[in-house]
């Protein structure tokens, strides 16, 4: 009886420990070419993303490139040269709004870069168009606007509720509007078989833009986490508690970022965001700054969430 009993282990273990093991394999690989905002221009918002395994990535706003790229090379993320990455790798870029910190890298290597498309909701591309890429400002290396147009970049509308697909990477990319401040910005919900990730551009809390964007937002993705298919949230937090609500112009504090996060449990039911990944992102210098918003967040984590720190150039794999 023992003999058999141990048969059936061997044989169970056997049979459950690679199923196991694949339901845990990562589904994106995210590589943050930038994690701040403010005024390191080294540092600014950027984040590629790309099914695990795959070389094959779409690039979520670009305020730093070519810097962020070569901090991965350097921490061995990417084997290949800047240039690579840069050129082959990065199959399209979607711009959360027209800010100088989530543009301004897309501008300055356009240049070097290749073929490619920009996606973004009309407003933002709109700015694009008829601000930074003209001849005055710099040069026009679309496909629409002034006279030449060099046609390295074509533009992509996006409408809310409209997924579009990105060729070449396998990914499935949905917009949703955002309040900041004056500005409608966007989250970008991006899709890898049945797993998803959700990114957001800059936003106030919903109480402070007088606004209901994030609320829809949360309806939208709780049945997400609540199924266990959304990998992780990256939302900024841009300012400490001690900034008043007067100064945030379309940020969030961690004060206000758990208050969002109780609404969005409201829609995954209690208990469903412990140990769900939060990637905080747009964290502003100077640095004691940063250091004072981490340790408020994680006092204020009552929810148990997983809080991640990006660091430029390493890889995060969900």
């Amino acid at each position: 009886m023992p003999c058999r009993f141990l048969r059936f282990i061997t044989l169970y273990l056997a049979i459950t420990i690679p199923a196991t093991a694949q339901t845990t394999k990562p589904s994106f690989n995210i590589v943050p070419l930038g994690v701040k905002g403010g005024i390191d221009e080294s540092n600014l918002s950027a984040y590629m993303v790309g099914a695990a395994g795959s070389e094959d990535y779409i690039c979520l706003d670009a305020g730093t490139l070519h810097y962020g790229i070569e901090k991965a090379v350097s921490k061995h993320t990417f084997k290949v040269s800047t240039e690579q990455v840069l050129k082959r790798y990065i199959k399209g870029y979607f711009i959360s709004h027209a800010h100088l910190d989530h543009v301004s890298g897309l501008i300055i290597n356009s240049p070097e870069d290749s073929l490619k498309s920009i996606y973004g909701l009309a407003s933002c591309l709109e700015t694009l168009k008829t601000h930074y890429f003209t001849w005055a400002s710099w040069a026009n290396f679309t496909d629409e606007g002034e006279k030449p147009q060099l046609k390295k970049y074509s533009y992509k509308p996006m409408e809310p509720g409209k997924p579009v697909t990105v060729d070449g990477t396998g990914l499935t990319v949905q917009v949703f509007p955002l309040s900041h401040s004056n500005l409608t910005g966007a989250a970008y919900l991006i899709k890898n078989n049945n797993a998803y990730v959700l990114y957001l551009g800059d936003t106030g809390p919903d109480e402070v833009e007088k606004s209901d964007k994030l609320r829809e937002l949360w309806q939208a993705v709780g049945p997400l986490i609540s199924k266990g298919q959304l990998k992780a949230i990256l939302i900024e937090v841009s300012y400490p508690n001690e900034q008043p609500d007067k100064s945030l112009f379309g940020h969030l504090t961690p004060n206000w970022l758990m208050k969002e996060m109780k609404v969005l449990e409201s829609y995954t039911g209690i208990g469903k965001l412990k140990n769900f990944n939060l990637v905080i992102t747009h964290v502003k210098p100077p640095q004691q700054n940063i250091n004072k918003l981490k340790q408020q967040l994680k006092q204020q984590n009552t929810l148990g969430l997983n809080l991640i720190f990006p660091q430029q150039g390493k890889a995060i794999r969900l």
